[in-house]
């Protein structure tokens, strides 16, 4: 991954490649910005220069990795011996017990590759199968870095590793992952990478230099966007059927349905959870094309666009901005793990609040 593959301002490119230029490498970076930001895409192309062995470090933006030496290959298909990932996984049919990064490791390569490096949780959770478990960086991963760490590099400068969501890092491990933080064997590079700064550890974010990455151009300013539909047919009439039946609960105003909906909802887990929401949040969006006069998608099902023509004129006038706040509020709190029934239910309350007017 060079930077010129990288679609995000010339800004943040033009400072990674200033510290390489003036020799002031940090140990142990935070990359983070919002979903939707090329983070791990720019983490992996500042290791890639940085152990890339024909550099074009020129004064001007075109400094970039050259792409085409042997450390270079070697990165584009992210398996250099020196470069190595730690991410949230858990155990699945593959790994049934004692889950570790290098356990997923094929899969990791063919998810980034496949994605072209633009990847999330739950896009990840799928791919490799953990249905709806959370993820997790685990103890193993940090002995595991603590036994190849005390290795020579094989072929570079620099051994680079890579925490992909360091957010995910049990406390438990924090301990292991702490003490080589603080005395790094030498030409050693960490790159942390997150979505979500305030649920590190602190012991650990405080050892980091943050690197604020923005969100990629035209990705939008919001912080949770709509989502596009799901590539898979299945998963996508779950969301339909179960946020227009939560509609309908809502818009009825009965408690003890909006209490059993929240409590069964609670069950599915937080990424399903913040999936439906984010559903959620695309429905409202094709429901204001609607009030503006605006064809909705032709994609769409029938039934489904049945349903937002119906939908559509509950959210008119200043509804539709607080059914907004409202959604996206609820992903931010389902995000730092809030209590899922307290967190619906009380959602649920106050849409019927909002279609009661």
């Amino acid at each position: 991954m060079k930077f010129s593959d990288i679609p995000a301002g010339p800004s943040i490119k033009t400072k990674l490649i200033q510290t390489i230029q003036d020799q002031r490498v940090s140990h142990a970076q935070l990359f983070f910005g919002p979903e939707g930001s090329m983070k791990l895409a720019l983490a992996i192309a500042y290791a890639q220069l940085i152990n890339c062995q024909r550099p074009n470090l020129k004064g001007d933006f075109g400094a970039d990795s050259c792409g085409i030496c042997p450390s270079c290959i070697q990165y584009q298909k992210l398996a250099h011996p020196d470069l190595h990932f730690f991410y949230p996984v858990a155990t699945s049919r593959k790994v049934p017990s004692k889950p570790s990064s290098k356990l997923y490791i094929s899969e990791w390569r063919e998810f980034l590759l496949g994605h072209d490096y633009r990847v999330s949780l739950p896009e990840w959770y799928d791919f490799i199968g953990i249905e709806n478990k959370q993820g997790t960086i685990y103890t193993e991963d940090a002995a595991e870095i603590n036994r190849i760490l005390g290795y020579k590099s094989y072929e570079s400068e620099y051994k680079v590793v890579i925490f992909w969501m360091i957010e995910k890092l049990t406390y438990a491990a924090a301990p292991k992952l702490l003490k080589i933080l603080e005395e790094p064997p030498e030409k050693t590079l960490f790159l942390l990478v997150s979505d979500n700064p305030d649920h590190i550890i602190p012991t650990i974010l405080s050892r980091c230099l943050p690197v604020r990455i923005p969100r990629a151009p035209g990705a939008g300013n919001r912080e949770y966007l709509p989502e596009e539909g799901s590539d898979n047919p299945e998963e996508e009439q779950f969301y339909f059927e179960t946020f227009r039946k939560w509609m309908r609960i809502c818009f009825t105003g009965n408690v003890p349905e909006s209490v059993a909906f929240s409590n069964e909802t609670g069950k599915i887990g937080r990424e399903k959870q913040k999936s439906l929401l984010l559903y959620g949040l695309r429905i409202a969006g094709q429901s204001s094309s609607l009030l503006h006069m605006i064809p909705v998608p032709a994609n769409l099902g029938r039934e489904e666009k049945d349903f937002v023509n119906r939908f559509s004129p509950y959210l008119s006038g200043e509804k539709l901005p607080l059914f907004y706040e409202l959604l996206n509020t609820a992903v931010f709190h389902i995000e730092r793990n809030a209590h899922a029934p307290t967190l619906f239910l009380n959602l649920s309350l106050k849409i019927t609040s909002l279609f009661k007017g």
